[in-house]
């Protein structure tokens, strides 16, 4: 096994993992899809990492956290939807990019290239991916509870505020994290799929955030192991196995009935 492929197999584990563990806080509270128009505000910053040669989730963070904050700040201002406000602003990013993105680079922008991740980038990824989980970890039932009453949950003495930033600035990592995976415009299915597949087959909310870690691992296995046999590019190949594990859950809930 060359130690390229061992990189990207590592760090594909470890970010699939955690956008699925993440995925199924967000399917929750409905903003699954949101991670798809975040994805888009990467662009530029994937853009200039493939231009100037540096870490294209480098690159991306910084534009997402942006983004982040705007939704954040507008959703206090104006009580509209986060999913509302996320389309508001995530047009500009897909417009800024593609007035200088070069045409031959935008492969890797629109579906991620894992294949070509470096050592120093697979640890960082790797230990902020260790982390989000973490932090999730630690939310995550403040927010299934701030997603069932936002009343109840002030009662509890929970700083709603607080919580949907962190919550928010986890979201933005995942983005950052998951383009190198599978692009600006895959994100989304990054953390949906495994959450969407996890439901159908769990019977307890522990059961749920487990399984869409595990399948968010199995998938992005399969998806890079397949690219190695294959050399489709891995991004649309870890959709792709989850999407089959979601068809397959679909029949386990047949059978169940």
């Amino acid at each position: 096994m060359d130690n390229q492929f061992l990189l990207s197999l590592i760090v594909g584990i470890s970010v699939g993992g955690a956008a699925g563990y993440l995925g199924s806080l967000m399917l929750s509270r409905r903003m699954a899809l949101v991670a798809g128009p975040l994805g888009h505000l990467t662009l530029p910053g994937i853009a200039l990492g493939l231009m100037y040669g540096f870490d294209v989730s480098l690159g991306a963070f910084p534009f997402v956290i942006f983004g982040i904050v705007l939704i954040w700040l507008f959703e206090m201002r104006t009580k509209l939807p986060m999913e509302a406000l996320t389309a508001v602003v995530f047009a500009s990013g897909v417009a800024i990019t593609f007035l200088f993105l070069p045409i031959e680079q935008a492969e890797a922008t629109l579906v991620g290239d894992i294949s070509k991740v470096r050592f120093g980038e697979a640890i960082i990824s790797v230990v902020l991916a260790l982390l989000l989980f973490l932090v999730v970890k630690k939310i995550y039932s403040k927010i299934v509870l701030i997603n069932i009453s936002e009343e109840l949950a002030l009662s509890e003495g929970i700083n709603i505020k607080k919580y949907n930033l962190i919550y928010l600035g986890s979201i933005a990592l995942i983005v950052a994290l998951g383009v190198k995976m599978v692009g600006g415009l895959l994100t989304a299915a990054l953390v949906a799929i495994p959450a969407s597949a996890a439901r159908n087959l769990s019977g307890n909310l522990a059961q749920y955030a487990f399984g869409a870690m595990v399948i968010g691992i199995i998938s992005s296995f399969l998806g890079i192991f397949f690219f190695k046999l294959t050399g489709f590019p891995a991004g649309p190949l870890i959709i792709l196995a989850s999407t089959l594990i979601f068809l397959i859950s679909l029949i386990s809930i047949t059978f169940r009935k």
